[in-house]
Order: structure tokens, then C-alpha cells, then sequence
């Protein structure tokens, strides 16, 4: 657990609190009385997502979609079951912040979801957690039956007519399944590939119903929103980035950990909570959203803010917020190589570009890396990424892509050095 100092605390607000797993932690902080509130007072769903959209929430997952536009997705009148879906399966390199919310304050998730289902007339809930996080998703099933005993969930939730199931399942350890649509097939016990969109699950989802999927990040904040006013969560960031954002830094970092900060925090602060870069060397590159995010140099990450708009301005994005860091002993072309073999093992098959492109890339990479590389392999990996990206049905082929392109753009003459040297140029590392 890192240290609390400087740290602004919505989603992980139990840390301060010893046992903060527990139903009587969240109790003791005003945990559900949002959910009381609303159920008891029979608040109008109109009201609470007009509050969800002037908060100006915007998914936490990577794609960064403003969650209020999205309920209001949901089809209003349907007779049959709609679905809830919590995508706890984060699999990506450098991601680990939604394990430390169902490790550290799932009651708060669970309320989260549960206003959610009241919300859009949802009786039936998911947290699809990933599975490789077995004593998480433990401890996250005991709040589930803590939850239920006292009243929060199950049927006449609170003495009201509001009756909502909540589940939690676990997943294999896929990465295709945090694509929402590969993790609904998964849900439903088939293999987990991505659907063709349209449909979207708001209209077919989970077993053909109409479903909302949101990161598990989003669900957290609906409860302090409700509590506080959208306007208070929309407050504590900056224009177009609403509230708190947990960034997951790893790398070359003295306390690597999960950072709960305010959207728009410069880089610098959130480097310094993190100890700064580690045994007193100098900062090289910087991943700030996760592998399929584009890789930033030192100085342009800088002069950087930790937001949505912030990252664009500077040519990448806040993704789910992994923030992998990179000092001057790294080799960037041993770095691209391990990450497109993570991309290539992870392809599912379904589309053909990811499919063989992954594997073409990093048969690429790995011949250079071998000293048998030729300077043209450069475009060759430039030209076979343009051509995985925006040709499959899902975004791990943008993702894949992302790497490969960001990496030679920045650091192209490392490569160049290695193809030519068969070894790397950081004097301090052998590749």
C-alpha cells in the first residue's frame, strides 16, 4: 500500500481506515447512504444521470467515454431482464489499480453497481474479475454476502421494491476479455472473442438483453457523485476530466503502487508522490496509460498533465491510467520486443491483421534483437502496424499497433544503433 500523503482519496477512501474490506468500515464512513437515499426517497433516474453527466465521469477502462451518455444508452422500456457488468479484468502490463478497489473497498463498488441497476432498471448484475487475482476475488465474494445480509442487495433491497442480484466471476487470465464485448461472451460460458458492433450491449448484451458495461473505477465514483453533488466530483479536476484518477505507477520508480490524484495533476507531482525515479538516475521514457498507449519521452511528459486532454495535447492518452516509467538505463528496443510478444500470445484469432500481424511483428522485433536485423525491417514494422490498425473487429489490434509505432517514432535512432551493432546503445545495459 503506498503512502497516503498528497493523495486525494474517493475510490480508495477505506485506506485510512483499519479493516477497510469490511461492511462496518464502509458503514462508518457513510458508506450506502447514497443507496439509501435514492431507493428510499425513490429518486428519479433522469435526476441521477443528468448528476452522473454533470460530473463529468468519463470511463476508466482506457476509452475515456463519458459514463452519463452512456447510461443513457439503456433502452427506458423494456419488459425483459436487463443486465449490470463490471469489468474487473484488467490484464494489461503495468495495470493493477481495479484489484486494489475490490481488495481495499469493494463495499463502495457494490454501491456503486447497486445505483447503477436502480438506475436503468437493471435486476441483474456481474463483476468480471480477472483470474488471476483469486484471493481478490475472495475477498470481493465476501462482500458480496456481507452486502446481501445487511439488506443491500437481494430481493426488496432496503424494504423497497428495488430488488438487484450482484455476482462475481472470475475470468482465465485473457487479456481479449476486457474488451467488453469478449468479456459478455465469456459471461455467457462461451469463448471469449469480441462481437461485431453494432449491436452494442445497451441494446445486446449479456444473454441478447440490453447491458451496461463500466470499468470498475466508474462504478466506485458513482456513489461519492451522489453524495456530493456532480458539480463537487467535476470540481475536483479540470475541463473535460472530472474528479480523482488512480494511477497505477510501476517501472523504475522508488514506491511504485496505486496514486489516487486529482485529473490534472502535472506529471512532476505524481512522479514525486511515487518517490521519483529510482536510484537516482534520470527519467528516459514514460508509458502513461498502459502498453496501448503511446510511449513518451522525458521531455514531453514533463510538461505534461495527468488528463484526458492533457495526454492528447501531447500525443498519447490517459488510457486506464498504468503508468510504466523508464529510466536511462533502458533499452527501448528490448522494451518494444517484450511487449509485442505480450500482444501477439494475447491476439484471441478472430480477425486476421491481429491475428498474423502481432506475430509478424514480433518475429520482426525478435530477429532484430538477435542481431540479424536489417534497416529496413524498421519500415517493414511501421508499415505491417499501419496495417493492423483500424482492420479488426476490436481495438487490440490499435493496441498491438500502438507500440510498435510510438517506439520507432521516438527512439528510432536506438534501433537503428542496434540493428547496426547487433547490440544496444545504453552503454550501462547489454540487451
Amino acid at each position: 500500500m503506498t503512502d497516503l500523503k498528497g493523495q486525494t482519496l474517493l475510490c480508495l477512501r477505506t485506506l485510512t481506515e483499519e479493516n477497510p474490506a469490511a461492511l462496518e468500515t464502509y458503514i462508518k464512513i457513510g458508506g450506502y447512504s447514497a443507496l439509501k437515499r435514492i431507493v428510499t426517497e425513490k429518486v428519479k433516474a433522469t435526476d441521477i444521470i443528468t448528476e452522473v453527466k454533470n460530473s463529468g465521469l468519463r470511463g476508466r477502462g482506457g476509452a475515456g467515454f463519458p459514463t452519463g451518455l452512456k447510461w443513457s444508452f439503456m433502452p427506458r422500456y423494456f419488459d425483459g431482464t436487463k443486465y449490470l457488468v463490471c469489468n474487473t479484468d484488467e490484464g494489461e502490463p503495468g495495470t493493477f489499480k481495479d484489484r486494489d478497489i475490490i481488495r481495499y473497498n469493494p463495499h463502495q463498488l457494490i454501491e456503486g453497481m447497486a445505483i447503477a441497476a436502480y438506475t436503468l432498471g437493471a435486476r441483474v448484475g456481474y463483476n468480471y474479475i480477472h483470474g488471476e487475482i483469486w484471493q481478490d476475488f475472495e475477498t470481493f465474494e465476501a462482500a458480496l454476502h456481507e452486502a446481501k445480509a445487511a439488506g443491500y442487495l437481494g430481493e426488496n433491497i432496503l424494504g423497497t421494491n428495488f430488488s438487484f442480484d450482484l455476482y462475481a466471476v472470475h475470468g482465465y487470465g485473457a487479456y481479449i476479455c476486457g474488451e467488453e464485448t469478449a468479456l459478455i461472451e465469456s459471461i455467457e460460458g462461451k469463448k471469449g472473442q469480441p462481437r461485431f458492433k453494432p449491436p452494442f450491449p445497451a441494446s445486446y448484451g449479456v444473454f441478447g438483453k440490453p447491458t451496461n458495461v463500466n470499468n470498475t473505477e466508474s462504478y466506485t465514483s458513482i456513489p461519492w457523485i451522489l453524495e456530493n453533488g456532480g458539480q463537487a466530483f467535476a470540481d475536483l479536476g479540470v475541463l473535460n476530466s472530472g474528479g480523482t484518477k488512480l494511477f497505477s505507477v510501476s517501472g523504475h520508480v522508488e514506491k511504485p503502487g496505486n496514486y489516487e490524484v486529482k485529473m490534472g495533476t502535472p506529471f512532476n507531482e505524481l512522479l514525486a508522490l511515487a518517490g521519483g525515479v529510482w536510484k537516482g538516475r534520470k527519467l528516459k521514457a514514460v508509458i502513461p496509460g498502459g502498453p496501448s498507449t503511446p510511449v513518451m519521452t522525458a521531455e514531453a511528459i514533463m510538461a505534461a498533465t495527468m488528463d484526458y486532454d492533457g495526454l492528447s495535447k501531447a500525443r498519447s492518452s490517459l488510457g486506464a491510467g498504468s503508468m510504466i516509467v523508464m529510466d536511462e538505463t533502458t533499452c527501448m528496443v528490448k522494451a518494444l520486443h517484450r511487449l509485442s510478444y505480450f500482444f501477439y500470445e494475447e491476439s484471441c484469432g478472430q480477425c486476421t491483421p491481429c491475428r498474423e500481424g502481432t506475430g509478424w511483428v514480433y518475429r520482426v522485433i525478435d530477429r532484430i534483437v538477435n542481431g540479424k536485423g536489417k534497416m529496413e525491417d524498421l519500415d517493414l514494422l511501421t508499415d505491417i502496424s499501419n496495417n493492423i490498425a483500424g482492420r479488426t473487429i476490436c481495438a487490440l489490434g490499435e493496441a498491438a499497433a500502438t507500440p510498435v509505432l510510438s517506439f520507432i517514432k521516438h527512439f528510432r535512432p536506438e534501433f537503428e544503433y542496434y540493428i547496426q551493432h547487433g547490440k544496444s546503445m545504453v552503454e550501462s545495459q547489454k540487451c
